[in-house]
């Protein structure tokens, strides 16, 4: 890409007009009552006791020894009743606010990589801190991308005692967007964010009507939780933050083989936490998480990008509507090393069937190689993909103005409609491609044969070198200071 950089672009807010069901009533319902029964016959592991304190306040029956709690299914469901079915995901520019309505659909980036596909040499490296800023820079950028989640690589030459911190401030200071960060694992580095999301916002009560970041949790223990996490989400939630957990069963591993099986330990482990949240702060913002996948047979683990993996994708997003909550699900995260035709195939394919289905975020943009290596090409290819599904999901309008009888009517046999007043009218509601190369061979052939990737390369260069996101106040970055040297000697 040669020029100045176009100006930033309004978000995209994507309303899916095409619904698909994979379970349809009964099977949703099937799913919800064996969840239930899970929950109250086999139990969940909190290890945490104050998590175990609360739900045995509430009326759990408590195996304290193993840190096992068993729900009954109506606490369970009155506590569910309990969370909000709207909410914001606030953010430093309140134009780029998201209303999780369950009506809107916004695509995240992938995180947290541990390399870089380097931009000048085009090889692998370990990721940085500049990393997670540059990677938050382009997500600001692209339009596809309503909020940034990981982070998208980890900073490794930070120390991990205030790593999360750092990765946070680079993520704010790259972008004005939404933050999700899934490495907040403790309450007291809960505080610290919560600290540093209030010297941004000004107050507790701006905090919570706009929650400039939310966190995420990743629970790979099937019917456990981390107890870390635990008490860090009980932090955010206090103070109006929102809390989400994503549970990663994996059939034939941590999860039945078969997929209704893995849907009910994906919903049992969903389920869990939300509950133990609304026992202890009711009405506080929580949504549901999922990255339901199944083992490769061969390899024994997980690589990205099967079958299966879609159809769990797309059901689990019909368990959560059942509940009327919003759903974060992991999306795209291709297993393939290289942003190639695998890449292409597995992203678009699981990035379509949550669109489909209605789910409020997506998050999976971005890394390669089962979510390791983060590329600027697949971000912003990943974009294209999006962009593609995003069109799709709007489905075909009619009505009299899109039937357009007289028009067809006036222009006649062997008309032309280009220069119509009708067809500037709705000229912009055709797709274009942001770096889908679709010149003729000639053309292409003059051009050195350049492509997607190509494209990709030029715009990822122009947006590193000209892009720059909403600044963040003197003031609030003395403040961060003060709050990570006070982190980095505890």
């Amino acid at each position: 890409m040669s020029g100045p950089l176009p100006a930033r672009r309004p978000l995209r807010r994507l309303r899916p007009r095409l619904a698909l069901s994979i379970l349809g009533p009964d099977g949703v319902k099937s799913v919800h009552e064996a969840a239930l029964e899970v929950l109250g016959r086999a139990g969940v592991r909190f290890p945490s006791a104050r998590a175990l304190g609360i739900l045995a306040d509430s009326g759990c029956a408590v195996d304290w020894e193993r840190q096992v709690a068993r729900i009954p299914p109506d606490l369970a469901m009155a506590a569910i009743s309990r969370a909000p079915r709207r909410f914001t995901l606030g953010a430093r520019d309140p134009e780029d606010n998201l209303d999780l309505d369950g009506e809107h659909c916004y695509l995240s980036t992938d995180g947290c990589g541990i390399q870089v596909y380097d931009l000048q040499t085009g090889s692998p490296r370990r990721s940085t801190g500049e990393d997670v800023y540059h990677s938050a820079l382009v997500a600001d950028y692209l339009d596809s991308i309503a909020f940034y989640w990981g982070p998208t690589v980890s900073a490794q030459d930070v120390p991990p005692a205030v790593r999360p911190l750092r990765e946070l401030e680079a993520a704010f200071l790259g972008t004005s967007k939404h933050v999700q960060p899934e490495t907040i694992i403790s309450a007291q580095v809960a505080e610290w964010c919560v600290e540093m999301a209030l010297a941004e916002v000004g107050s507790a009560a701006e905090l919570r009507r706009r929650p400039i970041f939310s966190v995420m949790q990743c629970a790979l223990d099937p019917l456990g939780q981390d107890g870390g996490s635990l008490e860090a989400s009980l932090v955010a939630a206090a103070h109006g933050v929102p809390t989400g957990f994503m549970p990663m069963p994996m059939s034939c591993a941590t999860a039945p083989a078969t997929l209704a099986g893995n849907l009910v330990v994906a919903t049992v482990d969903a389920l869990a936490p939300l509950i133990l949240i609304q026992l202890a702060h009711p009405g506080a913002p929580v949504f549901f998480a999922a990255a339901p996948t199944v083992m490769d047979l061969v390899t024994g683990g997980y690589t990205g990008g099967s079958p299966e993996d879609y159809l769990l994708g797309g059901a689990f997003n019909e368990v959560c509507r059942y509940y009327g909550l919003p759903l974060s699900m992991g999306a795209m995260a291709t297993g393939a090393k290289l942003p190639d035709w695998q890449a292409a195939l597995d992203n678009t394919l699981s990035a379509i069937m949550p669109v489909l289905t209605g789910t409020a975020m997506l998050t999976g943009a971005g890394l390669l190689n089962g979510s390791k290596i983060f590329s600027y090409q697949q971000l912003i290819m990943d974009c294209e993909i999006y962009s593609v599904a995003a069109r799709v999901s709007e489905g075909i309008q009619v009505d009299a103005e899109t039937l357009a009888v007289d028009l067809i009517c006036r222009i006649g046999p062997g008309g032309n409609y280009l220069s119509d007043p009708h067809t500037l009218r709705h000229l912009r509601d055709i797709w274009r491609p942001r770096v889908i190369d679709r010149s003729p061979y000639d053309a292409w052939e003059r051009s050195g044969r350049r492509g997607a990737f190509e494209a990709a390369t030029d715009l990822a260069r122009s947006i590193l070198e000209q892009h720059r996101p909403r600044p963040v106040e003197a003031a609030v970055r003395r403040e961060w200071d003060r709050i990570l040297a006070a982190a980095a000697r505890r």
